[in-house]
């Protein structure tokens, strides 16, 4: 079993940035391909960012390209998500989340296998 604990969510300004972890416990994530997710109120959970389990790929949804970036310290059994530039659609909370799936691209939370609890982040306009 994975346990993942996202952290670093708040409250920031339309244009701030915010820096948010997950670590994970229970057993190594260095061979889990890992994503970022979010869910806005009365929306689906959707994808944001994934790397794969050696951090050598990385893939973006379109909304987020360009102004965040994922990276992992498997030594820490931890991932990152920097977020600049942030905009008001960017509120939701954000969930991380590891996917047993190597080889591609994984994008579905259907794929994901274990998740995190979730932080909110809020961006005020």
């Amino acid at each position: 079993q994975v346990q993942l604990v996202e952290s670093g969510g708040g409250l920031v300004q339309a244009g701030g940035s915010l820096r948010l972890s997950c670590a994970a416990s229970g057993r190594t994530i260095s061979s889990y391909a890992m994503g970022w997710f979010r869910q806005a109120p009365g929306k689906e959970r959707e994808f944001v960012a994934f790397i794969s389990w050696n951090g050598g790929r990385t893939y973006y949804a379109d909304s987020v390209k360009g102004r965040f970036t994922i990276s992992r310290d498997n030594a820490k059994n931890t991932v990152y998500l920097q977020m600049n530039s942030l905009k008001s659609e960017d509120t939701a909370v954000y969930y991380c989340a590891a996917s047993r799936i190597s080889g591609t691209i994984t994008l579905r939370v259907s794929s994901y296998d274990y998740w995190g609890q979730g932080t909110q982040v809020t961006v005020s306009s």
